[in-house]
């Protein structure tokens, strides 16, 4: 494992984790890792690619190959495919159902599990994901499970949606998110648990702003930040 410090930061989706892993990155002047982007992409690269999202060789074969590259820019982190900004395309509704498909995948999940501890360099790393302090850095100083009610992350999602010009269906939003909450949960490897050393932290009645605080709070109660 590396010696450079990791938070963890899990949860569902919708919970707020790629929004406070942000804000934290760049407070601490940290590397990121969006393990859900990488999930994502694997997604996307097998329907570019024809391959079966059932067949879990194949799509551990597409996960090894992947030429991927995260950008931070003031608005966020980009992803790249071979050379292409997929940020949008593997942001969508689909993007997000294929990604737990394919996270469910134990050759899948081997194949990543290399590649996301190798992005923890110093200065440190701040990893955003569902099993990174239970399974990709167990070992690590601070591990935050961000969560909160499948109603309110819903409700989020569609209004982030309906800003980008998307229709789409709250009713429809909650459904899906409940679906891949319990897919998530229930899945014979790396299930989305916190971990026993985490702390929880439910985002349902709080701003961004509080919730960076909280996990600003956390750092330097461990000695992460001054």
């Amino acid at each position: 494992m590396s010696a450079a410090p990791v938070i963890c930061v899990d949860g569902p989706s919708g919970a707020g984790k790629g929004t406070v892993s942000l804000r934290l990155a760049a407070a601490l002047g940290w590397h990121l890792l969006d393990s859900g982007a990488l999930y994502r992409v694997v997604g996307f690269a097998c329907r570019q690619a024809g391959v079966s999202l059932d067949d879990s060789d194949a799509v551990a074969g597409v996960a090894r190959a992947l030429d991927v590259d995260f950008r931070p820019t003031d608005a966020g982190v980009t992803v790249w495919l071979s050379g292409d900004d997929v940020t949008s395309a593997i942001r969508s509704e689909e993007g997000g159902a294929d990604a737990s498909l394919v996270a469910a995948l134990e050759p899948v999940r081997a194949a990543l599990l290399l590649r996301q501890q190798e992005l923890a360099r110093l200065p440190g790393l701040i990893a955003d994901g569902r099993d990174m302090g239970t399974v990709v850095f167990p070992d690590a100083p601070l591990k935050i499970f961000l969560t909160a009610s499948a109603e309110a992350r819903a409700e989020r999602r569609f209004h982030q949606l309906q800003g980008l010009g998307e229709s789409v269906s709250l009713a429809r939003l909650l459904t899906d998110i409940e679906q891949r909450d319990a897919r998530d949960q229930s899945r014979s490897i790396s299930p989305l648990v916190p971990a026993e050393d985490a702390i929880v932290i439910d985002s349902t009645a709080l701003t961004a702003d509080e919730v960076l605080q909280a996990a600003c709070e956390l750092a330097k109660s461990r000695k992460l930040m001054s």
